[in-house]
């Protein structure tokens, strides 16, 4: 069944900004696509390690539709998909800047667990 789309009423402008960043992985993919620019499905799951195929179709689509990712299909037999943020998607991540300062800061702080993009853990 689909979501409603989002659209308020809001308390204020994080409960609007945290609609559209509802789930798991929207952050993580807004992080992986402004630093690799242009990613195919594959390459978008294996930077994102746990993330379904399931899921990861089901962020980007509502990313889409919310204008923070760019989905161009190449006429190619077979397809190719590739995903890009947005100017608007572009945006949202630069805004999301301090909070990953501050989840930095936290992971030091905690002395928690970090895993690379390449799936193994650094401390």
């Amino acid at each position: 069944m689909a979501k409603a789309p989002r659209r308020g009423p809001y308390i204020c402008g994080i409960d609007a900004a945290f609609d559209v960043l509802s789930g798991k992985w929207k952050g993580l993919i807004l992080w992986e696509l402004d630093a690799h620019r242009v990613r195919r499905f594959a390459e978008l799951r294996r930077g994102l390690p746990g993330v379904s195929e399931k899921m990861l179709t089901q962020h980007l689509r509502e990313m889409e539709e919310d204008g923070l990712v760019h989905r161009k299909v190449h006429a190619e037999v077979p397809p190719r998909v590739e995903y890009s943020l947005t100017e608007h998607g572009r945006t949202l991540n630069q805004a999301l800047g301090p909070l990953g300062d501050w989840g930095d800061e936290r992971m030091r702080r905690e002395g928690a667990e970090v895993l690379d993009v390449a799936g193994s853990a650094r401390g």
